[in-house]
């Protein structure tokens, strides 16, 4: 027999992914608690149980994503192999991967919630920190942040530009993936530039 905590927590379970269901199918628009109930066969109330508004469902849809980016990106960086440049371009194309098949998705974990952002901004943060520490395998505490921050927007763009159809083979004469692998390799050369500048 399961115990009461035990149905909440499956209650709950159930009702996060069939909101993350719907987020994919049709962006924000397709998820009223109406219909997370409905598919996650539970009675009327009780998502109004778990979730005091449809924004907050939302909410834990970013926080359990960027929980899941946070988890892979720090197994990645305590693993032996690749080397930092090659766990730096596994975890750019992980988060564009989410971009690439998950775009409602990745919309909502880089839009600030409605409601408390505090939880979003705790889990991504979680995931940068992750992020970050490989950066500075490749380029060093001192560089980090600004070399990060490069890279991210940098993997931003390239998702919403392949997203929105203006990222393209035929256009560009190169694809993501490429952008990715151009710009780690670029890190070595500026960073080496900068020293001789200064």
């Amino acid at each position: 027999m399961i115990s009461r905590v035990e149905s909440a927590a499956a209650t709950r379970r159930a009702l996060v992914d069939a909101a993350a269901d719907l987020l994919d199918q049709g962006g924000p628009d397709a998820v009223t608690l109406r219909e997370v109930g409905a598919r996650a066969g539970v009675s009327r109330g009780a998502p109004y149980r778990h979730f005091a508004d449809k924004e907050s469902l939302l909410t834990a849809i970013a926080v359990e994503s960027w929980d899941r980016i946070g988890d892979q990106v720090r197994e990645l960086r305590t693993r032996e192999e690749p080397a930092p440049a090659g766990k730096l371009h596994h975890a750019l194309t992980a988060l564009i991967g989410v971009g690439r098949r998950q775009p409602h998705l990745f919309r909502l974990m880089f839009a600030t919630p409605a409601g408390d952002p505090s939880a979003v901004v705790r889990a991504a943060g979680r995931a940068q920190d992750e992020f970050l520490a490989i950066v500075a395998e490749l380029v060093g505490d001192q560089d980090a942040r600004r070399i990060g921050a490069l890279l991210m927007t940098s993997a931003h763009g390239i998702t919403g530009m392949e997203v929105s159809g203006h990222l393209t083979a035929e256009k560009w004469g190169t694809s993501g993936d490429e952008i990715v692998t151009s710009l780690i390799e670029m890190i070595p050369k500026k960073r080496e530039s900068l020293r001789t500048e200064g």
